[in-house]
């Protein structure tokens, strides 16, 4: 039986996406108006938002009904 190659993280989902946001953001900017930069752009702003909403769904303020 196969085995799965498990590792750890050591950043958080959040760092990792807003890096990535980071990184798609300057790379954009230093495109020409193209295609290629507008999914860039797409995808920077889809990691934004997934970071923040890893961030709403780890909050404290969320708690299970009693």
């Amino acid at each position: 039986m196969q085995q799965r190659r498990r590792f750890k993280q050591t950043e958080t989902l959040k760092d990792r996406l807003a890096a990535f946001a980071n990184e798609a953001f300057k790379k954009a900017s230093e495109m020409q108006p193209s295609r290629e930069r507008d999914d860039l752009i797409k995808n920077a702003r889809r990691a934004e938002t997934a970071a923040h909403i890893d961030e709403w769904i780890n909050s404290t303020g969320l708690q299970p009904p009693k």
